[in-house]
């Protein structure tokens, strides 16, 4: 799949149909992951692969509205390691780019993808960090959900002309 189109095609998919995701699929979505950029190359993300259908069940007990991981075949929490990179707005900017190379890798793998915000939200970013037993210095930025997609999700036009100023304001 050409870069371009991967762009302009992935969708958020929220529908799943029930087959596994092989380990050498997750490897290739986190080794895309790892490959995003980072400030100073600091690459203090971290991540928790969830394939277990009892955990990701019981993730929606933390994060209440992600009740379609149910359906999902398995799930990412992206994290940031705030004892590696120490500005907050940083560490996130930095997860963020790992979360989008984590949702076109599994685009261009042919599995759909949902990123569901935890960071933010101090009532949900709160549970999850209990019901993963995260360590002070691990901050929850978002989980991504992952399967097989059982939905088609339709592409529309979003450039703007309007959104765009060159040179200044």
């Amino acid at each position: 799949m050409e870069v371009q189109e991967a762009l302009l095609n992935r969708r958020s998919i929220r529908k799943y149909k029930d087959q596994k995701i092989s380990k050498e699929n997750l490897d290739k979505i986190l080794k895309a992951a790892m490959y995003a950029p980072s400030a100073m190359n600091l690459q203090a993300w971290r991540f928790i692969v969830i394939d277990d259908k009892e955990i990701l069940v019981d993730t929606i007990k933390s994060i209440s509205y992600a009740e379609l991981l149910r359906q999902s075949a398995a799930a990412i929490i992206v994290c940031g390691d705030s004892s590696v990179e120490k500005n907050e707005s940083w560490l996130l900017q930095n997860c963020s780019a790992a979360i989008q190379n984590i949702l076109l890798s599994a685009h261009g793998l042919g599995i759909g993808s949902c990123w569901i915000a935890i960071h933010g939200m101090d009532d949900i970013y709160i549970n999850t960090k209990a019901q993963f037993n995260l360590p002070d210095n691990i901050v929850p930025v978002s989980l991504i959900s992952l399967g097989y997609p059982d939905e088609v999700v339709k592409t529309e036009e979003r450039f703007n002309q309007d959104k765009i100023h060159f040179n200044k304001w």
